[in-house]
């Protein structure tokens, strides 16, 4: 069955970008594999202990780190990275490139006070990964240029830490996959509720049995930024836009280099609002689905044991939120996945009244509570045997407690990738997990954009026109009647 492009994205003007973006790596030394068009066929994966490009961080020395795109949660990567020190951490920080001059002066400041000397700074990421005394970099620029970012600098030798969302699209997302198994660079994406024990401790009932088969899943995320004086705020994506930003180069700590940041994006004029509220427009981001449901559907898939999913429907709309964004505030999504079990997804940023995340069996339900805490609940008719194998019909578990560990969040995230540079282990994140919950992220845009059913095809790693297993048992049944 034939492959077809739904992802909706401007492809002759990314194309022309692409081969402006090889041209200019090239003169930088590295490899222009991914923006010639690599093959999206899976390569064998080369041993992190002995990458491909690239050298293993000196034992005895610190984690040498760049950081690419430094507006707030960059910029705060940076700091919470170094504050590990703290925690006897052995790193430094080197390097950090932005396409505003005032976050790169920002950046240079904050490290003179707080390292104790200054960093050089960059407009142009590559000119970052061209540099040998930098043996990881952490990637934070907006969602569209997280493909690039992330292949160029494992084909440049360094670990990667790439923020969530994986990519933009399905098709990116096998590509930085690809990349890392060619190259043997640690890499993780941030998707922190990935370094949550109480995911991994929920595994353990699903690979036994304890939950029977799995019927459903759910992920629901909700907040609510809008006050009674100003109601119609949407407020987590309203960053501040700066009045006196300007693509005009004589702009001085105002100025933006805006093709640079457009990358692959479809071109257009300097537009403040899309490039301080990124999230808001299609172009850069997926919305709430990319943004916030990765975080809950990365660890599900981690409990689950699962791979991409091979159908998606979803609808929703701006239901709150009148100004100028373009994704939607509320959002309903649901997601089949070959293993015959349906995920459901809502995901809202006008209302706070979330759901915990839960995973549904025909014997138990695994309910995810706080950080690190699972309710595990014996349907009915399976007490009795339930607490015959676990001492009782419902469990309360702190995987805090039984794992020892301490650090929640992003916290816990950054120390697992940091510890992995140093053993060269799979992350709690790795690209596989990241790669097959871009997917199913993306399959949700896709069906909300068009307003139709959509499909993947697992095998063949590629969107298709109709279910890639029609005569499937779960829809149709095994005996006549």
């Amino acid at each position: 069955m034939a492959g077809k492009e739904v992802s909706g994205r401007n492809d002759i003007n990314r194309r022309t970008f692409l081969a402006q973006s090889a041209r200019g790596t090239a003169a930088l030394g590295l490899s222009t594999a991914f923006v010639k068009g690599a093959s999206a066929e899976r390569p064998p994966r080369v041993d992190p202990n002995e990458p491909s490009v690239g050298s293993l961080p000196d034992p005895d020395g610190p984690i040498r780190l760049g950081f690419i795109g430094v507006g707030g949660i960059g910029f705060r990567h940076m700091w919470r990275f170094w504050e590990l020190r703290e925690d006897g951490y052995n790193l430094d920080i080197r390097a950090a490139s932005d396409c505003y001059q005032q976050r790169k002066a920002q950046a240079a400041s904050w490290a003179e006070a707080a390292i104790g000397h200054r960093i050089d700074t960059y407009f142009d990421y590559r000119e970052l990964l061209e540099r040998d005394d930098i043996d990881a970099v952490v990637i934070a620029p907006p969602d569209h240029w997280h493909a690039l970012c992330t292949i160029h600098a494992l084909e440049a030798g360094k670990d990667v830490y790439c923020e969530k969302p994986l990519t933009l699209t399905a098709e990116e997302a096998l590509e930085v996959r690809n990349a890392v198994y060619r190259t043997g660079r640690v890499f993780t994406c941030g998707a922190q509720r990935t370094s949550d024990p109480a995911y991994r401790r929920a595994r353990q009932f699903v690979e036994d049995g304890s939950l029977g088969s799995i019927i459903a899943v759910h992920a629901d995320v909700g907040m609510n930024f809008s006050t009674a004086a100003n109601p119609d705020s949407s407020g987590v994506w309203d960053w501040h836009i700066d009045p006196n930003a300007s693509d005009d180069p004589g702009a001085g700590d105002f100025y933006i280099d805006w093709r640079q940041w457009l990358g692959p994006a479809p071109e257009r004029p300097y537009s403040a609002p899309r490039f301080f509220r990124f999230r808001k427009f299609w172009d850069y981001s997926g919305g709430i689905t990319t943004d916030f449901s990765f975080h809950q559907v990365a660890p599900l898939h981690i409990a689950l044991g699962c791979g991409a999913p091979e159908q998606a429907a979803a609808t929703g709309g701006r239901y709150l939120h009148r100004d100028f964004m373009e994704v939607p505030d509320t959002l309903a999504g649901s997601l089949d996945y070959p293993e015959d079990f349906s995920m459901l997804l809502t995901a809202s940023i006008a209302n706070s009244r979330g759901s915990a995340n839960m995973i549904r069996g025909s014997r138990a339900t695994v309910i995810f509570e706080d950080w690190g805490r699972i309710h595990v609940e014996a349907e009915n008719g399976h007490r009795s045997w339930f607490a015959e194998r676990h001492g009782s019909e419902s469990l309360i578990i702190n995987a805090m407690e039984e794992t020892g560990q301490t650090a929640t969040s992003r916290d816990a995230h950054r120390r697992n990738w940091l510890d992995c540079i140093r053993t060269r282990e799979q992350t709690n994140c790795p690209v596989e997990i990241a790669a097959d919950t871009m997917v199913g992220m993306r399959m949700i845009v896709d069906a909300y954009r068009k307003e139709q059913t959509i499909y993947w095809d697992r095998e063949q790693e590629a969107y298709v026109d109709s279910h890639p297993r029609p005569n499937r048992r779960s829809k149709f049944p095994e005996i006549e009647a």
